[in-house]
């Protein structure tokens, strides 16, 4: 759906700016929690990342990118979006901002591309101009793009991760064709890495006799829906959707492949087993698995000092549970348990993500979504 400037407008002047509400407590298993609700009034926000000078840019699925201010106000939408395909799953979706932000104001987003046949994943950087109360994006760049579009509006995946080395990590999905998958010249249920102008990394797999596209990294992958670089690890983890149960943590490491629809912890709709069963030889079993299904998106490694407790312990959003999970991990990164966090308080959680402060920040998947702040209470 391509938002016109009239549109825009519009849901400029309808959006809520709100100052923070009474802070809500949550007393969890090792520290005592306050949330503040930011801002609200937000079409189903999907992405967000910070800013050097500490404010927040973000998506909102049906095609618009807003600016959060130091102050907690919200700008009117960021000019020159390109169209986005905002149907079923799929618009606009993730965002983040250049390591060397500060110096070239670049910014890369992921959003269902239109397109011959249908639509897919793709991603564009952009240069990010604020010229006072309009921000816009030019040099608008489309840098990758899935080759086979189709009709089916789901799975799309789609999260962005620079690793330390400046590449590119993009997670796709199946599209809903779960074959898709397993082969490797098609970019769906992937991790694709590239550079940041869209070319291919010299280092990235090419497993012998595989004939796979150069810009995959992993295949096997569902419908990646978070994603975050591991310093404990020292690779990209994934948390992506099962099918009825099997959501899955991967750590997603060069020329692997991570199963679906071939292995998985879950079975069908109809309740029937999908592929093989649980394991089978050439595919990675998952660090952690969910079942019954929790509908991960959005993760983070908390690397803070607000939360001493939780530092390299993983946080997962949850869609359909509406809870935050908080994958407890020991110095080696394997994982220890779980703790549900905040269960059916703020709704679906779609995204999670770690500000500077320390404090986490959640985006509420709703058409009066929210951004909702985390810190410590005491």
């Amino acid at each position: 759906m391509k938002i016109v400037a009239s549109t825009s407008a519009l849901l400029a002047a309808s959006l809520a700016f709100v100052q923070p509400a009474l802070a809500q407590s949550f007393q969890t298993d090792a520290v005592p929690v306050e949330a503040e609700v930011i801002a609200n009034g937000l079409r189903n926000p999907w992405g967000m990342d910070f800013l050097p000078d500490g404010s927040a840019i973000l998506t909102e699925r049906t095609g618009q990118i807003r600016i959060l201010s130091q102050r907690g106000k919200l700008s009117t939408p960021v000019a020159g979006v390109p169209e986005v395909a905002a149907r079923g799953q799929g618009g606009l979706l993730d965002i983040v901002a250049a390591p060397d932000f500060a110096t070239s104001n670049l910014v890369f987003f992921s959003f269902s591309e239109p397109g011959r046949g249908g639509a897919g994943t793709a991603v564009a950087r952009a240069t990010l101009v604020r010229d006072g109360e309009q921000s816009r994006l030019e040099e608008v760049d489309v840098i990758f793009s899935m080759a086979k579009k189709t009709g089916v509006t789901r799975h799309f995946g789609s999260r962005l991760v620079f690793a330390p080395d400046g590449t590119l990590f993009v997670t796709t999905g199946d599209r809903g064709e779960r074959n898709r998958a397993q082969d490797r010249q098609d970019h769906a249920g992937a991790v694709i890495r590239i550079n940041i102008d869209g070319s291919i990394p010299a280092d990235n797999p090419s497993p012998d006799g595989a004939g796979q596209l150069p810009e995959l990294w992993s295949k096997g992958h569902r419908n990646p829906q978070g994603a975050a670089w591991d310093p404990v690890l020292g690779g990209l983890l994934t948390v992506e959707h099962g099918d009825k149960g099997g959501d899955e943590v991967n750590h997603a490491q060069a020329g692997r492949n991570y199963g679906w629809p071939v292995i998985s912890y879950g079975v069908t709709y109809g309740n029937k087993k999908i592929g093989v069963g649980t394991e089978a030889p050439g595919y990675e079993q998952p660090l952690f698995y969910w079942d019954p299904s929790i509908a991960p998106s959005g993760l983070t490694v908390y690397k803070g000092d607000m939360f001493p407790e939780w530092k390299g312990d993983l946080l997962v959003g949850a869609l359909k549970s509406q809870f935050v999970s908080r994958l407890d991990r020991d110095e080696n990164g394997a994982i220890l348990g779980e703790e549900r966090l905040f269960g059916g308080a703020f709704g679906r959680i779609r995204d999670v993500t770690e500000a500077p402060d320390g404090s986490i920040w959640l985006l509420t998947d709703a058409r009066n979504g929210q951004i909702i702040r985390l810190s410590r209470a005491d």
